[in-house]
C-alpha cells in the first residue's frame, strides 16, 4: 500500500471513530457502545497497515475526543481502553500462549476501567449515577458486570475480524490500491 493510500485510510477511520464518538451526543445511552464500536474500527488499520498506524489513528482520535466530545464518559471509555484494545489484542493473541493471553486481556481491561472511573471521577468531576444502590457492593458488582461485557466485546472483535478477512478484505482492499 503507498504512502498516501495509508494516509487517507487513517483519515477516513479517523474521521469514522470520531463520527462514532460524536453520536454519544445524540445518542446518550451508548455511552459505552459508541466507544466500543469506534475502537472496532480500529481493526482495519491494524489489519491492512500496523499496530504503529493504528496506534497514531488512535491518538489523534483519543485527543479529537477528549476536545470536542460534551460526553466526557465516552471520551475516556475510548481513551482508556476501546481506543487501543484492537492493537494489545492483536499482539496479545500472537505473541502469548492462550492462559498468559487472557489472563492479560483481563489485567487490562480492569486496570483501563479502574484507572478510567478514577479519573472522571476526580478529573473531569463526573458524577456517577447509581453508585449506591448496592452499598459497599456496588465496585464488585459493577465490575463483575464489566468483565462479563468484555468477554462478550471480546468474541464480537474476534468475529468481526473474522468475518473481515474471509468475506470484506478483497473488496476493501481493491478500494485503497
Amino acid at each position: 500500500m503507498r504512502q498516501s493510500s495509508k494516509t487517507a485510510l487513517g483519515g477516513i477511520i479517523a474521521a469514522l471513530s470520531l463520527v462514532l464518538m460524536l453520536l454519544s451526543t445524540v445518542i446518550p445511552f451508548l455511552t459505552y457502545v459508541l466507544p466500543a464500536f469506534a475502537g472496532a474500527v480500529l481493526v482495519l488499520m491494524v489489519i491492512e497497515i500496523s499496530k504503529p498506524w493504528a496506534f497514531c489513528t488512535y491518538i489523534a482520535v483519543s485527543l479529537l475526543s477528549l476536545l470536542i466530545l460534551s460526553d466526557k464518559e465516552t471520551a475516556m471509555m475510548y481513551v482508556a481502553f476501546f481506543g487501543y484494545y484492537p492493537i494489545l489484542k492483536n499482539i496479545f493473541e500472537k505473541k502469548l500462549k492462550r492462559p498468559i493471553e487472557i489472563f492479560c486481556k483481563f489485567l487490562t481491561f480492569n486496570f483501563a476501567v479502574i484507572i478510567a472511573y478514577v479519573v472522571m471521577i476526580y478529573v473531569f468531576m463526573i458524577p456517577i449515577e447509581g453508585m449506591d444502590d448496592f452499598g459497599k457492593w456496588t465496585v464488585p458488582i459493577l465490575l463483575f458486570m464489566g468483565n462479563i461485557l468484555f468477554i462478550l466485546y471480546d468474541i464480537v472483535l474476534s468475529r468481526f475480524i473474522a468475518l473481515y478477512m474471509v468475506k470484506l478484505r478483497k473488496r476493501f482492499r481493491s478500494l485503497f490500491k
